[in-house]
């Protein structure tokens, strides 16, 4: 998201249409509090961002987690998403029937199998994305 202060400053394009929202404003206020007023901002805010149009910087998003690229400039998923998906269930259906078979009285065997399925993903984006080899053509990672 761009900010207004990235922006050259301009002039009002329609100060007449300006005074009218301010006045808007006014009686919003005046009707529904603080509370009311913010609710009305936050909801220009995130439409101006759904429009691209540029936001001065604090009115946005104010955690601390700010995405550094708009959602519409994310590069597409690398690889076949569904059939990725696919083998994740297929692994924990595996794990889930492999704990099943082991299972005896009084041995208490299957407490991680949420652990197994959470790490599975983990690993089985970075085999498919990230980790790769001496003979990669970009090179070798560090695993």
């Amino acid at each position: 998201m761009t900010t207004i202060e990235q922006q050259p400053r301009g002039r009002d394009v329609d100060p007449e249409e300006t005074a009218e929202w301010l006045e808007s404003f006014d009686g919003l206020f005046q009707e529904t509090g603080a509370r009311g007023a913010e609710d009305v901002l936050r909801a220009l805010v995130e439409r101006a961002g759904d429009h691209d149009v540029p936001v001065p910087s604090g009115l946005g998003t104010t955690t601390d987690y700010v995405n550094t690229i708009s959602a519409a400039d994310e590069p597409e998923f690398p690889g076949r998403e569904e059939m990725e998906r696919a083998y994740r269930k297929w692994m924990r259906w595996n794990a889930a029937i492999m704990v099943h078979r082991a299972q005896a009285p009084g041995i208490g065997v299957g407490g991680h199998i949420s652990t197994y399925a959470g790490a599975a993903t983990l690993y089985e984006v970075g085999f498919n994305h990230f980790f790769r080899g001496q003979d990669h053509p970009g090179g070798g990672d560090q695993i």
